[in-house]
């Protein structure tokens, strides 16, 4: 599942993200700022498997805040969205397992605070199996607490937070940034890059190093990346 953009997938192990494979992302800190960027970077991830696909999402959650519109922003239209809400974690886990096993979603994005490496482990051999990509939200559970801390069977894990937008040439405010933090990838190193957000289309930016040059955008090509 390559971005499409050299600056990622050029620092990504075999040139994307892996489809059959846990993936991993986390708020940089505790504010909703971050939280949003975070999940609306899944958001774009899963949106472009589901439009490459033809197929939906499952998208599973114990809270019942999941805003629609916020998706759709990032290419995740609510025609493709499935929405589980199960009653608590040891559920949740439950739920994402069996949709994989059953093979409908284009992608699972699932929002826990726990997951042990166990749990993590069956996803990840379950996501390989089914060759679907599990997105999995992790979310902060204290403000000194970081979600990532844990230690996890995930192909990659992100760290994700907001940044200053662009100037634009007149008054308003610009198309939102994100600083991008690869914390960790099978056969690859760590990284850091500031993207533009996700359009209405699952798509990201990478802004041009002046103002004149145009940014590269990445499309929703998918792939195979072993």
């Amino acid at each position: 599942m390559p971005f499409a953009a050299e600056a990622l997938d050029g620092r990504l192990g075999g040139g994307g993200l892996r489809a059959g494979a846990l993936h991993e992302a986390a708020a940089r800190t505790c504010s909703l700022v971050d939280d949003a960027a975070a999940t609306l970077f899944l958001a774009g991830i899963a949106a472009r498997e589901a439009r490459s696909l033809e197929a939906p999402v499952l998208w599973v959650s114990c809270r019942s805040d999941l805003y629609a519109p916020g998706l759709e922003q990032a290419g995740l239209a609510s025609s493709y969205v499935i929405h589980a809400q199960p009653r608590d974690e040891a559920a949740l886990l439950a739920v994402v397992e069996d949709a994989i096993r059953d093979g409908t979603p284009a992608a699972v994005v699932a929002e826990a605070s726990k997951v042990s490496m166990v749990a993590t482990r069956r996803l990840q051999l379950a996501a390989a199996e089914a060759d679907i990509p599990v997105l999995l939200l992790r979310r902060h559970r204290g403000r000194d607490r970081d979600p990532l801390g844990e230690p996890s069977a995930a192909w990659t894990r992100w760290r994700i937070a907001s940044a200053p937008s662009g100037r634009l040439g007149v008054a308003g405010v610009g198309r939102p940034r994100w600083l991008v933090e690869l914390a960790r990838q099978r056969g690859g190193e760590g990284f850091s890059l500031i993207v533009e957000g996700c359009d209405e289309t699952g798509r990201l930016a990478v802004p041009a190093l002046s103002a004149d040059r145009t940014a590269e955008t990445a499309g929703p090509v998918r792939r195979s990346a072993a």
